[in-house]
Formats: structure tokens, C-alpha cells, sequence
């Protein structure tokens, strides 16, 4: 049996996007933090991991793959995540009552924060 050990991103600056990452998920490094490489894992208890790796290839608009954070207080998480240095995306492909939020990391990697109160 196989489980997710670290979802892998893309960052042109890996330290700015492992400062990000780190505060906006509670996460500490599993080894010492490289210039091009890092994996980030939960400071407290079992979960997947975020590895952030050195990468020149452009962020793509619509990725294929992103990560979900899940919260029952969206509004408060959008906001501290942009204080944090996130940024809000031109999402041209919400829904009709969209439950998610799409916002772009430091590198512009996108990822969606999800409202787990909405109907």
C-alpha cells in the first residue's frame, strides 16, 4: 500500500517560497534548507509533505495538479494568507457560489482555499 508522502512545487526563489509555506501552514523543515531544494513537513503530527524544488519552467495558469487547503473560516485564511505574501488570482473559471477561493503562493503557484461550511 502506497500513501501521498510530499506533494512537489516549483519555485524559482525555493527560501521565499519556503517562508511562505512554512507560515501559512505551520510546517518545519525536514532537513536543513538548501538553495534549491527543501521538504517542508507538519511541525506537530502525521500528514503529506510540501517539497519545493528549484525550477525555471514557467507557472502555468490553469495547473494541472494544486493543492486544496481546507478551513471552515475562508475569509480570515485568505486574508492571512495574503498577508503573507500570496497574491489573489483572475480565476475566469469559478462557478456559479463558488466554494473556493483561488490564490497564487510567492511563485505564483496557484492553490485553492476551500470554505468546508459552504452547502
Amino acid at each position: 500500500m502506497v500513501h501521498i508522502g510530499s506533494v512537489v512545487m516549483g519555485a524559482s526563489d525555493v527560501r521565499r517560497a519556503a517562508a511562505f509555506w512554512k507560515a501559512a501552514l505551520g510546517y518545519v523543515e525536514r532537513e536543513p534548507l538548501a538553495d534549491d531544494w527543501v521538504v517542508l513537513v507538519p511541525a506537530e503530527g502525521p500528514g503529506a509533505g510540501v517539497s519545493l524544488g528549484r525550477s525555471d519552467v514557467p507557472v502555468q495558469e490553469v495547473p494541472r495538479v494544486h493543492l486544496d487547503l481546507y478551513t471552515d473560516e475562508q475569509d480570515a485564511e485568505v486574508a492571512r494568507l495574503v498577508a503573507l505574501g500570496a497574491t489573489e488570482t483572475d480565476w475566469k473559471l469559478y462557478p456559479e457560489d463558488p466554494d473556493f477561493v483561488v490564490l497564487a503562493d510567492t511563485e505564483g503557484n496557484r492553490f485553492c482555499v476551500i470554505d468546508t461550511t459552504h452547502g
